[in-house]
């Protein structure tokens, strides 16, 4: 009868994880300008972009910028379409975890065409997304994305997104 591996303890892969998400998130300059983080449970995440001045469009509403709104939905989509990518290879053993960092990871997916629907008037609050991967192959892949503020059920924007994956490894 052979022996089973131990699983490894839990910290040591919530570690990992944590460690991966956040090597792929610095690697982006732009989500640390607009002041992006993400949360994770398991391998769900929410973006979350502060409320800022420097995101306000139009001072008489005041309203958040569009193009702060759609570029917190495309990096949010970006981000999960490679989450996603990362989390298979971490989880199936084929990126060492002690290599995890912004040199070590895969490149990001290319955009081929981003379609926002502004729903309603991003307010000068706090704005959270989530996306949803509805196709991922080896060259193309779907995304789905939606952003709220006071309540999920409300989006005030949301996005479908096309992009060129890139080359994987193995």
């Amino acid at each position: 009868m052979m022996a089973r591996k131990r699983p490894e303890p839990v910290q040591v892969v919530k570690q990992r994880r944590d460690k991966a998400l956040i090597a792929l998130v610095e690697g982006v300059p732009y989500i640390g300008f607009l002041g992006i983080s993400f949360t994770r449970r398991g391998d769900e995440l929410t973006a979350t972009m502060p409320f800022d001045e420097k995101l306000i469009g139009n001072p008489i509403l005041p309203a958040l910028h569009g193009g702060a709104t759609a570029a917190f939905l495309e990096v949010t989509a970006i981000i999960e379409l490679s989450w996603t990518m990362l989390w298979e290879d971490l989880e199936a053993g084929r990126i060492d975890p002690a290599t995890i960092d912004r040199s070590h990871l895969p490149r990001l997916p290319k955009t081929i065409d981003f379609t926002v629907d502004y729903l309603r008037t991003g307010l000068p609050r706090d704005a959270y997304a989530r996306a949803r991967v509805n196709r991922s192959g080896r060259r193309y892949a779907s995304v789905h994305v939606e952003g709220w503020q006071d309540n999920r059920a409300r989006p005030f924007a949301q996005a479908t997104a096309h992009f060129l994956m890139p080359p994987r490894n193995g």
